[in-house]
Order: C-alpha cells, then sequence, then structure tokens
C-alpha cells in the first residue's frame, strides 16, 4: 500500500499588509520528500500521527511536502503553485491513499479556498482516492471542502494541544474504512456567525461546552467524528465563519440530525462568541493593581498568530507610560532594529527606534516606531525546539534575534514572525520568565499552551493592528450576508 501524506498549511488574514511569499514558507521551514517525514516524525503534529499509521500497517510512505507559514496576507500564486503541483504529482504517480495536514483558512491570490481547490484538484486527479483531512479549529469550512475528501475532522482545543490526537482518529478512520470496517459519511452545517478567535478559547464558554459536546457524540460508535469550527473571521470571504462538520458510519441522517444540533447550540450562544473591548489604560492600571506575578499582558490585536504585524508598539508604549517593571516582552518584529543590535554588540547602550515598520490600510493605521534607549543584553540565531504542549519537538526560528533592555523592560525583537506559544521564546535568549514580574505577549490563546503554568494572572490589552477583535473596525467585502455580528436581524 503506498499512502501520500503530507503538510500544507496557512492561516490567511486578507487584512494583513505581509505578504505570504515562498520565502516566507522557507523561514518557518519547507521540506520535501524524506526530509519531510524526518522533520515532522516523533513530533506532536497531525502528519507525525499519520506517518505512524501508515507504519502500522507496513505501507510505503509518500512525503511530497511539509510546508507552513506564520498567518499573514494572501499566499502567492507562485508558492500556493509549488506546494498544491508538490501533492498532485504525487498522487498522480500512483497511491491508495492520501492524509492530508491542512489548515482550513487558506487564501491564495488565485482562490479564496486553497483548500478546497487543492482538494478538487486532487480528485480530478485520482476521482475514487480515499483521503482524509485534518484542519485547525479555525478553519473556514466550504462545500468544497468537504464533496472532495473523504473525511475531515478539526482540533478540539485551542491552544491547539491535541493535533497528534486527531490526526490519528481520522487517520484511522480512513485506513479503516479501506478494509470495510467503516464506510464514512458527511454532513455540514454552516452558521451565519462571525465568532472572534478571541473568544474560541477551548477552556472558556461557550467552545468549552460544545467542545464537550462533540466528545460526547463520538461515543456513539456510529460517530466517527464530530467537530466544530470556530472559523477564522479575518479571511474576507464567502465562507468565513462557524460550521459544524459530522462523520458516520454510513449513517447519513445521524450525521445531519447531529450537525443541525450542535449548530444551533453555538448560534444560541452567539453573543458570547462577541469580543467587548476595555480602555487600554485601565488594563494597564489593573495590571499595575496585581500583587501574584508573573502577570500575563496580551496584547492581542497585534497577533501574528492571526497574522498581525508584530510590529505595533501601542501597547508597550503604554506599559512604559505607566512605569510597570520587570516586564518581558515577546516579541516585536522589527530585523533592521535587529541588525542595528547587532552592528552595535552586547553589552553596549543604544537610542533604537523600534518596530512601527507596516502601515496598515486596511484598518487606517500608520506604522509609529517607538525611539527608546536601553542595552543590548543577547544576540542570538533564534532557533530552538518546542518542549511545550503545542508543536512539541518541532524546531522553530525566530531569525537573528536580540534582546533590548530598558531597564525596566526586556523586549524580545526578532527577524522572522513567531508568536509566543511556548516560554522558549523567552528562554532561548536567557530570559526566565517565571522570574519576572510582567510578561507581555503578542498573542491570543496559544499562550496558553506554554504560559498558563506560571501565569498568575491574565489583562486583556485593547491596542490596534490587523488582529483587532472588533469586527466593526473591519471593511468586509465578500463575506455572505446577513451574518452575525455585522448584520441585524439575523436568523439561522
Amino acid at each position: 500500500m503506498r499512502i501520500v501524506i503530507a503538510m500544507m498549511k496557512h492561516e490567511t488574514n486578507t487584512f494583513s499588509p505581509i505578504a505570504t511569499d515562498w520565502q516566507r514558507y522557507k523561514d518557518w521551514g519547507v521540506y520535501f520528500g524524506e526530509d519531510a517525514q524526518n522533520a515532522y516524525e516523533n513530533t506532536g503534529m497531525p502528519m507525525a500521527a499519520y506517518i505512524d499509521l501508515a507504519k502500522e500497517i507496513g505501507a510505503e510512505i509518500i512525503t511530497p511536502l511539509a510546508a507552513e507559514a506564520m498567518p499573514s496576507g494572501p499566499v502567492t500564486g507562485e508558492a500556493y503553485a509549488i506546494m498544491s503541483d508538490a501533492i498532485c504529482h504525487a498522487v498522480a504517480d500512483g497511491c491508495d491513499a492520501a492524509l492530508l495536514d491542512l489548515h482550513g483558512a487558506m487564501v491564495s491570490e488565485e482562490t479564496d479556498d486553497g483548500e478546497g481547490t487543492l482538494l478538487e484538484r486532487i480528485r480530478g486527479i485520482a476521482p475514487d482516492l480515499p483521503i482524509a483531512v485534518t484542519c485547525d479549529l479555525h478553519c473556514n469550512l466550504t462545500q468544497k471542502m468537504v464533496d472532495n475528501c473523504t473525511v475531515l475532522i478539526g482540533y478540539k482545543s485551542y491552544p491547539h494541544v491535541d493535533m497528534y490526537e486527531v490526526g490519528k482518529k481520522i487517520g484511522k478512520v480512513l485506513l479503516d474504512s479501506l478494509s470495510g470496517k467503516f464506510h464514512p459519511v458527511m454532513a455540514w452545517q454552516q452558521i451565519p456567525l462571525l465568532s472572534q478567535t478571541l473568544c474560541q478559547g477551548t477552556d472558556d464558554e461557550p467552545m468549552k461546552s460544545l467542545i464537550e459536546l462533540c466528545r460526547e457524540k463520538e461515543k456513539n460508535p456510529k460517530i466517527l467524528a464530530a467537530t466544530i469550527f470556530g472559523g477564522f473571521a479575518l479571511a474576507d470571504i464567502k465562507d468565513s465563519g462557524t460550521s459544524v462538520i459530522i462523520v458516520t458510519d454510513g449513517d447519513k441522517q445521524l450525521a445531519e440530525k447531529t450537525s443541525r444540533e450542535i449548530s444551533w447550540l453555538a448560534w444560541e450562544a452567539r453573543e458570547k462568541f462577541i469580543y467587548r473591548p476595555k480602555p487600554l489604560k485601565e488594563a494597564i492600571q489593573d495590571a499595575k493593581a496585581q500583587t501574584n506575578f508573573p502577570v500575563l499582558l496580551l496584547d492581542h490585536e497585534d497577533n501574528c498568530g492571526s497574522g498581525g504585524t508584530q510590529d505595533v508598539m501601542m501597547v508597550i508604549k503604554e506599559v512604559i507610560d505607566q512605569g510597570l517593571e520587570d516586564v518581558a516582552v515577546a516579541a516585536v518584529y522589527d530585523p533592521l532594529a535587529v541588525q542595528e543590535m547587532i552592528k552595535a554588540g552586547v553589552g553596549k547602550e543604544i537610542t533604537l527606534a523600534i518596530g512601527g515598520r507596516f502601515d496598515m490600510p486596511s484598518v487606517m493605521l500608520k506604522g509609529k516606531p517607538l525611539t527608546l534607549t536601553g542595552t543590548v543584553r543577547t544576540v542570538t540565531d533564534g532557533r530552538w525546539t518546542v518542549h511545550g504542549p503545542m508543536y512539541t519537538g518541532v524546531e522553530v526560528s525566530m531569525g537573528p534575534t536580540a534582546v533590548f533592555d530598558t531597564g525596566k523592560v526586556q523586549i524580545v525583537v526578532v527577524s522572522f514572525h513567531h508568536e509566543p506559544w511556548d516560554t522558549g521564546v523567552f528562554t532561548s535568549v536567557g530570559i526566565q520568565p517565571e522570574h519576572k514580574k510582567f510578561l507581555l505577549l503578542k498573542t491570543r490563546i496559544h499562550f496558553r499552551a506554554g504560559f498558563a503554568p506560571i501565569g498568575k494572572a491574565t489583562i486583556h490589552c485593547d491596542g490596534e493592528g490587523v488582529t483587532t477583535s472588533d469586527n466593526n473596525l473591519l471593511h468586509y467585502k465578500k463575506v455572505r450576508k446577513p451574518i452575525y455580528p455585522l448584520d441585524k436581524g439575523v436568523n439561522f
């Protein structure tokens, strides 16, 4: 048996000014052939689960591609063609099944439905090929995706600490169906809801109860997989939003009934999926009043893990202006500032303009650098391996990295975008985060994977950026209408 196993991922923020070209993929890490298997085998990723399953049955493993880039603007036509061609050529060479690790919110210059277009192309090459797909919890599910695969599932955790588990589950369903044990069918529902990612944490309501319900449904031996997708509202495409998909063993009626039940409960909880902002000044005042440390300050409107520029200095400036001390920041994207610090050398005091390199016309913001005086504390190559529960075992790169120390605030400045979901973002540059009073993180929910065990309080800091949690600041052109909360009187 020949099994094609591949990974092609991107969460596209169509409001982001950052281009997602082939170089951006190479910055994160692109692997072909055996290198792809070697890079992701023995990690906590769906691709690793697929490889383990294939090995268990003695299959020949074909890994044409493993590619991922940090969230940003639409994927260039060149990058999309390189990735999709690699996978499709492997299928055309002949295989008995395909196990694909996708995201579900990829938008390219060529198509608003990156995953659906790939699957449709594969179906055109091999119409009867059994195909299993894992998607991110922030998948914007489409009819084309459902029509062109055999089984599909999404993560049940945010932060995503169950990626391997989910890949193993759906991969086994597909392989068991090859022997006739299962006869999978799927049904799905699209909910007219633009849920905000900041309200999709699976330890929080309403997602917590909805995920628990999906797990409860999966205890029925006829229900092979039950998924609710929060969706990714920062992709302005027709199909953005919340959805549910159910895979059953030959029972279409059960799949439809279950998908409608879960969808209705999500719709009833729609108001809880909308974030209510608070003035930044008050948030930092709340931080100053804390007495148990470290306190986690979330600069969530500039989160590169949702496509943010990661160089907005508004929250950092407010922290400095209000006099907070013993603060560590992760991370600010500014390759030019890193090079200036490298040129100055470790231990040197310099005055430096940090951040503010990007204009963000989609939200009518101009880049605003912050000029600070401080000392260059550390310089590294930015490479380290994740040991926490999310992306376990994966080597990541922040590119050339330096720590700028103002005396009260230490800022990790990076050359590649990287969301701080693991404490390695600090420990790799010599900072012990558990001993700081304040950790200012450019993140939304993923920080919980590495920092929840040490954080004593969490405060949302409503700054500015293209990962805003206020949909009223975004000018949607393509999303289906009517949809909540953009429109009034929406029915489901």
